[in-house]
Order: C-alpha cells, then sequence, then structure tokens
C-alpha cells in the first residue's frame, strides 16, 4: 500500500481564452515539482474539476503526467452516477498514478450505509490505492467516524483528506493509525502535523512551496520552534489565498508571477478588486 505524505498541490487547472493552457499548467508543474513537493492532485477542487469535460480532466492528467512521475500523482474521481463514475475510474487507472481522491456524492446526501457501500464499490473497482476526500461544505454530507473507520479496513482504501472540520474526529482516525491522515484545511497543516498526521494537500502551497516543504521537514525533526516559526509567517498568506472563493485568489496570485492568465470558468469569478490589491500588496512585500 502506497503511504501519503507530505505536501501535495491541489493543481488549478489554467485556462486561456476559455481553453486550457497546457504550456502554463507545465511551467506549474515544473516549478511545484522543483521546490520538493511530494506530489500533486489533479482535477481536485481547486483545479475546478467540474467545469471540466471527463475528456479535459483526463487532457489534463496525461499533461501533468508528461511532467510528474505518477508515482507523485494523485487524480480526482467525483461524481454521482455510478456507471458514469466506474467508467471514469476506469479510464484514469489505465495510467500509471499514485492514488484517486475520492469525495462523498454531492447534494444528494446518501445515508451512512449509502455512503460506506458508494466508497466499497470504488474502492473494490480500483487498481491504484483510494483517498477519502471528507469535505461535507462541499458535498452536503459529512462523512462519519464510524463510516470512515469500516472504510479503513478495505485493502485499497489507504487514505484521507481530512476537511471535516473535527478535531476530535482527526485525532481518532491518527490515533487508529490505519489511514494516513492528509490535512485539508491549510490553517490546520502545522496542529495536524504535530498531532500525527501525515503531511496535507494544501491549495495555499502553490505559493512559495518550499516553504511548506521546509515546515513538513521541521516538524519530521521535532524542531517545533522553528515549524511555528515557519508556519505563522504562512498564516497571513494562507490566509488570503482563501479570501475568495478558491482558485480565484492562488490564480491570481500566479498571474502576478506570470506563471498563467487570471481566467477561471463559470461560475467562478475573478476575486473581487479588493482583494487582488491585498494579494498585490502582499506579494510585492515579499520580494
Amino acid at each position: 500500500m502506497s503511504t501519503f505524505s507530505g505536501i501535495w498541490v491541489p493543481l488549478v487547472t489554467p485556462f486561456q481564452q476559455g481553453e486550457i493552457d497546457y504550456p502554463a499548467l507545465t511551467l506549474l508543474c515544473q516549478q511545484m515539482m522543483q521546490q520538493g513537493v511530494d506530489g500533486v492532485v489533479v482535477c481536485g477542487t481547486t483545479g475546478e474539476a467540474p467545469m471540466l469535460s471527463k475528456e479535459e480532466q483526463l487532457q489534463v492528467l496525461d499533461a501533468v503526467l508528461d511532467v510528474v512521475p505518477g508515482k507523485q500523482v494523485i487524480m480526482g474521481l467525483s461524481g454521482t452516477h455510478m456507471p458514469t463514475v466506474l467508467a471514469m475510474q476506469q479510464a484514469i487507472e489505465q495510467r500509471s498514478i499514485a492514488g484517486v481522491l475520492i469525495p462523498a456524492p454531492y447534494y444528494i446526501r446518501p445515508s451512512q450505509a449509502a455512503l460506506a457501500a458508494w466508497f466499497t464499490q470504488l474502492a473494490d473497482n480500483s487498481s491504484v490505492p483510494v483517498v477519502l476526500y471528507n469535505v461535507p461544505y462541499r458535498t452536503g454530507i459529512h462523512l462519519e467516524l464510524e463510516t470512515i473507520l469500516q472504510l479503513a479496513g478495505h485493502p485499497r482504501i489507504a487514505a484521507i483528506k481530512d476537511c471535516g472540520g473535527s478535531i476530535d474526529m482527526t485525532l481518532s482516525l491518527i490515533a487508529d493509525g490505519r489511514l494516513d491522515v492528509l490535512c485539508g484545511e491549510d490553517t490546520q497543516i502545522l496542529s495536524t502535523l504535530c498531532l500525527g498526521g501525515t503531511g496535507a494537500i494544501a491549495a495555499s502551497s502553490h505559493l512559495y512551496p518550499e516553504r511548506f516543504v521546509r515546515l513538513i521537514q521541521q516538524v519530521k525533526s521535532a524542531d517545533l520552534a522553528a515549524a511555528r516559526q515557519t508556519f505563522y509567517s504562512m498564516l497571513p498568506l494562507i490566509r488570503l489565498m482563501f479570501s475568495a472563493p478558491n482558485p480565484a485568489a492562488i490564480k491570481y496570485a500566479l498571474s502576478l508571477q506570470g506563471i498563467m492568465q487570471n481566467e477561471l470558468r463559470a461560475p467562478m469569478l475573478a476575486a473581487p478588486a479588493e482583494i487582488e490589491a491585498t494579494i498585490r500588496d502582499y506579494l510585492n512585500n515579499q520580494q
């Protein structure tokens, strides 16, 4: 079973005049890997996956795999129609990747028993490790602790991206020890690592990824004073990157670095002008 640890960047999907900007995506991947991140997540929430067709999602995955080794790539897999999700899963797993990141079916709010059956069927059909994605404020349903612990016994379910917002659940999952616990709330990275979590899938790590990598290394070496200093120096950036609906702030910041255009797909919009001004001032002060 794969081990999921360290900093994984949930990649934005660059656009130019409505189309996917593959040169920008390649440049972004190259920069992330050069800064020592442990891996990338393709077509997650930050990647605006719901605004991409299934064909586009696979094209983005292939473009990333041209740059990033498959063992360092997790692919998002979501939906509500099981045959469609299974077909997409089969297409994804024709590629060599580290795993698939799967949230609960959104909007329909199934029971916990239905959630257990859903994830079990997908894990049964998976040829790669499954990373559960507990993000109730997006799906409308919370994966309860008992359900996650039941799923943790599946040989293909290896990790969880923890966005549940419950410190008790985080503690229980880490104490159970069967799943790698990856923090999905960027403001909670340090606390999750110190409690025994294995890493983070952190959207804000698009900016200064080397600082996030340094934080991981400092916690691993038990230099907590340095880790606190690193984390609190990054906290204003983390908060700023979520001051507009994700990934608007991140894309604007990356556009200032010349990596991509400041462009999102409907229904997403660019960050408000006042937030863009604050981001611009912050980045100018970092130089």
